[in-house]
C-alpha cells in the first residue's frame, strides 16, 4: 500500500506540474512527495498507538520539508502538495485522491470543535490554492476550487469555485452565482447627503421667514 500510494502521488504530480521532467526527479527532489511519504510511515505508527514515534517522524518531516502534517490525518494516494512550504494539515483532516494543494494552505480547526471531526474533509479532485485557510469540520465537495487567500468556514458544494474572506461560492459547475451581497454604502458620501438635506431644510425655513 505504501508503494502504491507513492506511485500514485508521483504520477499525479507529473500530470499537474509542467516543470517536472521525470518521475525520478519528482521522487528525488519534490518536498511534497517526501512529506507525504514520511506522513504515511508516521500514520502507520499512529494507528498502532505508538503516537510518540509518529510525532517524532512527522516533526522530522516538517523540519526537512516545511510541511506540517499531523500523523492522524487520513490522506489518500494521488495527492500533490506543490512547493508545499507552510502547508499545515490537522489531525482529523481527510484528503481524498487527486487533490492539488499549493503552498501556505491550512486545513485546520477553529479551536472550538471537539471530537473526531475537527478538521476539513477535502473530496476528490479539489484544488486548494496558495494561502487558502479551510477551518473546522467542514466538507469541500468534489472537484471544487478554493481561491488563493480564501478563508472557508462553511461546507462547499461539489464543482464549486470559492473566493474571498470569508469564502463565498461564486461559481457552481461553471455557472456564475448571483451576487446577493448588499451594495456597500460610502459613510462619507452618506454624511454629505445628510448635511445637504439639512441645509435644504434650513434654507426652506429661512425663505418662509422672509415671506
Amino acid at each position: 500500500m505504501f508503494f502504491k500510494n507513492l506511485r500514485e502521488d508521483i504520477k499525479f504530480a507529473k500530470e499537474n506540474d509542467p516543470a517536472a521532467r521525470s518521475k525520478f526527479e519528482i521522487w528525488l527532489t519534490y518536498p511534497g512527495i517526501h512529506a507525504l511519504s514520511r506522513h504515511r510511515v508516521a500514520r502507520f505508527f499512529y494507528k498502532i498507538h505508538l503516537k510518540l514515534i509518529a510525532r517524532i517522524i512527522s516533526s522530522f518531516a516538517r523540519f526537512l520539508t516545511g510541511i506540517d502534517i499531523h500523523p492522524g490525518a487520513d490522506i489518500a494516494g494521488g495527492v500533490f502538495i506543490d512547493h508545499g512550504s507552510g502547508v499545515v494539515i490537522g489531525e482529523t483532516a481527510v484528503i481524498e485522491k487527486h487533490v492539488l494543494i499549493y503552498q501556505c494552505v491550512t486545513l485546520g480547526g477553529t479551536g472550538k470543535d471537539t471530537g473526531n471531526r475537527r478538521h476539513p474533509t477535502v473530496k476528490e479532485g479539489c484544488v486548494i490554492s496558495s494561502g487558502a485557510k479551510i477551518l473546522g469540520g467542514i466538507t469541500i465537495g468534489e472537484f471544487s476550487k478554493i481561491g488563493a487567500g480564501s478563508v472557508v468556514i462553511k461546507d462547499v458544494p461539489p464543482h464549486s469555485t470559492v473566493v474571498g474572506v470569508p469564502g463565498k461560492v461564486v461559481r457552481i459547475k461553471g455557472e456564475k452565482m448571483p451576487d446577493n451581497t448588499p451594495e456597500k454604502v460610502d459613510p462619507i458620501l452618506e454624511e454629505i447627503c445628510n448635511l445637504r438635506a439639512r441645509i435644504d431644510i434650513l434654507e426652506q425655513k429661512l425663505e418662509n421667514k422672509g415671506d
